[in-house]
């Protein structure tokens, strides 16, 4: 087995023998600085290709200190203020932070803001209010009382997000705020690419240029307690300025108004149904992006380095997944690894020559403290991440942070030397190339292919109680024998359902982009669905699929799923229940029974639509996993599902049942659900892995019909020739 390569280390100033030794344990062949750090000249004289952060848009507040006024900028909505007499007065900036916020006092207030009155809707004329930049006030007149009255206004952000986060956490005092600066502006970008040509020429030593990342970060705003009050992995708020807008005026044909990016307060979350205006901006915003970011590439390339992404911070339009990302002529794209679908994220990403991910913890004080382990995650982190390797791997893997931190815990260290050993002996007995797919799913929502593995996502990684029961589908996934795409609404109406697939799922709640909205009253999109299924194809609804009010159903697909939910409209209409069924080839082999299964937040009032259903879990009067034949095809639905390896081992048997593949499952499946296999007929080999912290015993049947037994340890990897 090779014990060097495919791994990036981070280190630091003044910690060059440690950084050689830790390289060698680790089998680095590779370096990079962290941020706020750089590299020793001991460190770059080691052999070791040489990452070098570089951030376009930050850390030369020598420039932007005197330009001000091309700071980034962001659309902010106020809070509701009640007006209890003939006037109101709304301050800006109660609720947002100071050092990192401030009103855009050049542009006029009377062009560029918009006052509404919140209890109707309407916009206030702006001969009715007017704004006090001395206090950051607006002054209402000619209101209603008691009616509830916001500003949306635009701010300049002075302090770099990540930057100020980072600053933050590790506590650096003093250290001066670093400020962002907006390419839009043209000064600003002549500035931009002349320094990096500078840059460029005064750092040979470096070989790949990790743009962390290029010009507009995702929507990160913290409130006076310095505490995050707005975040969106995905959301554009950020990349605005009054230039950019006439510009879109000029371009698009229609003005967008300051409520397109406030959003009623929901700042155009990815769960909010995408408007016209909203897919327009994207568009506008991802041109003039990636036309500046392929500019650097190309100068990053006639320089003799590689240009890298980083898949996080200001990568707001980049949009991976969407048309025409490839012709940026990136060498890769890194990003960070929190679990199977952050890794399956950065994989899949098409039209670069390799990816990295960069593995959790983060060597940041807020872990690697005094009696604390950090290798527990270390090693939970790996595991999550491993299941999604086998299906399509990364080229890369490393760690960033701190390394003086990481050094000062052996066992972590130890742990690492593991990960990293295992990982490239993955990709040896491999050749890099992902396990079989046994069947072909796709999940079907607004966003299709443009926001993949992005789906049920507030914060990277991070859980959220309203978004765990379908953030689950998307990790159990990531690692399951099956190839995954995704498809939007628009790609079935105007392309109908391409024959590979056999299973498609839609899955999320009610009146969002995930489960859909009134898309589902289009008599074509049922029709075509419908059809699709009888004629043999195989539907999954997850949460609320299909939903909306419409002609007396609110799951416009209950006839395949053989469930509706009850939205208190036909109470005095009686609903008869099949008697619950505990054989299904669905729940067969779960170890402990369905009732012990958790299927997620309750979907309250979900019943069977007739008595031939098969309702296989019910809870307090609501149906949680049932599943109906409909013609040729197969119907599913299932409340939630959180990720565990019950609920993985639940869904895979699902789409073989709903695709009537059931006399396909048992080849290369493991007798315990702890366990997966994954099967590399190209190579004549096949693996089994442990996904717990405990020894696991499993059996896994080949396809000639033998059956191979396995004792795992802790978090361990077998491997099987045949």
């Amino acid at each position: 087995m090779t014990n060097t390569g495919r791994f990036t280390l981070p280190s630091e100033e003044n910690f060059a023998e440690e950084t050689k030794r830790l390289a060698q344990l680790w089998g680095a062949d590779a370096i990079r600085n962290s941020d706020g750090t750089h590299l020793d000249e001991a460190v770059e004289r080691l052999g070791k290709k040489i990452y070098s952060a570089y951030f376009p848009t930050r850390a030369h507040n020598e420039w932007i200190s005197l330009h001000m006024d091309e700071t980034p900028q962001v659309y902010l909505l106020t809070n509701r203020v009640l007006a209890t007499g003939k006037t109101v007065d709304v301050p800006l900036m109660a609720g947002f932070y100071a050092e990192q916020l401030q009103p855009n006092r050049d542009a006029d207030p009377h062009v560029y803001w918009e006052v509404i009155d919140r209890t109707t809707g309407e916009i206030v004329d702006v001969s009715h209010w007017h704004y006090d930049p001395i206090t950051d006030i607006v002054h209402i007149e000619h209101v209603e009382e008691m009616h509830e009255y916001t500003v949306s206004f635009l701010a300049y952000i002075i302090w770099d997000p990540v930057e100020m986060y980072n600053h933050l956490t590790n506590d650096w005092g003093d250290k001066e705020h670093e400020i962002p600066f907006d390419i839009y502006n043209p000064a600003t970008r002549d500035f931009v690419f002349r320094t990096f040509e500078d840059w460029l020429k005064n750092n040979p030593q470096t070989d790949v240029v990790r743009f962390t990342t290029f010009f507009y970060q995702f929507t990160l705003i913290f409130d006076q307690r310095h505490r995050e009050k707005i975040v969106d992995w995905f959301g554009c708020a950020c990349t605005v300025s009054p230039q950019a807008l006439d510009d879109f005026e000029e371009q698009y044909g229609y003005r967008l108004r300051p409520e397109d990016f406030v959003d009623e307060g929901c700042y155009n979350s990815t769960f909010r149904i995408p408007r016209k205006a909203q897919r327009d901006w994207i568009e506008f915003l991802t041109t003039f992006v990636r036309a500046n970011v392929k500019r650097l590439v190309d100068d990053t390339h006639a320089a003799g380095k590689e240009a890298m992404m980083f898949l996080g911070d200001q990568w707001i339009g980049t949009e991976p997944y969407m048309d025409g990302f490839e012709e940026l002529g990136l060498d890769a794209v890194v990003g960070s690894v929190g679990d199977g679908t952050t890794l399956r994220m950065i994989a899949d990403i098409p039209g670069v020559k390799y990816t990295e991910g960069r593995f959790l913890p983060y060597f940041f004080p807020d872990t690697f403290y005094e009696g604390n382990d950090p290798s527990i995650e270390g090693l939970d982190n790996w595991r999550k991440a491993r299941r999604a390797i086998l299906r399509s791997p990364i080229d890369r893997m490393g760690y960033g942070g701190y390394l003086s931190l990481a050094a000062k815990f052996p066992k972590f260290v130890d742990t690492v030397t593991g990960i990293a050993n295992e990982f490239r002996d993955i990709h040896e007995r491999t050749g890099g190339k992902p396990a079989e797919g046994e069947l072909n799913v796709a999940l079907l929502n607004s966003w299709g292919k443009m926001r993949s593995w992005m789906a049920f996502t507030v914060a990277h990684a991070l859980p959220n109680q309203q978004t765990y029961s379908y953030y689950g589908i998307l990790e159990a996934l990531s690692g399951m024998r099956v190839n995954v795409r995704f498809i939007s609404f628009d790609d079935v109406l105007e392309h109908g359902i391409d024959p590979s697939i056999d299973v498609i799922i839609n899955a999320g709640p009610a009146r969002t982009s995930f489960s859909g909205g009134d898309i589902w009253q289009n008599p074509r999109l049922v029709a075509t669905i419908r059809r699709w299924v009888r004629e043999g194809g195989a539907f999954i609804g997850v949460g609320q699929p299909s939903a909306t009010n419409w002609q007396g159903r609110f799951f416009q697909l209950a006839d395949i799923f053989g469930v509706d939910q009850e939205v208190f409209q036909t109470l005095s209409v009686d609903k008869y229940w099949p008697q619950p069924e505990t054989d299904n080839f669905i729940i067969e082999d779960l170890p402990d029974g369905v009732e012990a299964a958790n299927l997620g937040e309750p979907i309250l009032n979900t019943y069977p639509i007739n008595e031939q259903v098969h309702v296989l879990k019910a809870s307090n009067g609501s149906v949680q996993l049932a599943a109906n034949e409909y013609g040729a095809g197969r119907g599913v639905y299932i409340s939630g599902l959180p990720y565990s390896a019950t609920n993985a081992r639940l869904l895979e048997r699902a789409l073989f049942y709903a695709s009537r593949n059931e006399d396909r499952y048992a080849e290369w499946s493991s007798t315990n659900l702890e366990c997966e296999v994954a099967y590399f007929p190209e190579r004549k080999t096949y693996c089994v892995i442990n996904n717990t912290d405990q020894p696991q015993r499993t059996q896994v049947q080949r396809a000639d019909g033998g059956v191979d037994e396995f004792d795992l340890a802790p978090s361990a990897i077998a491997w099987q020739q045949l």
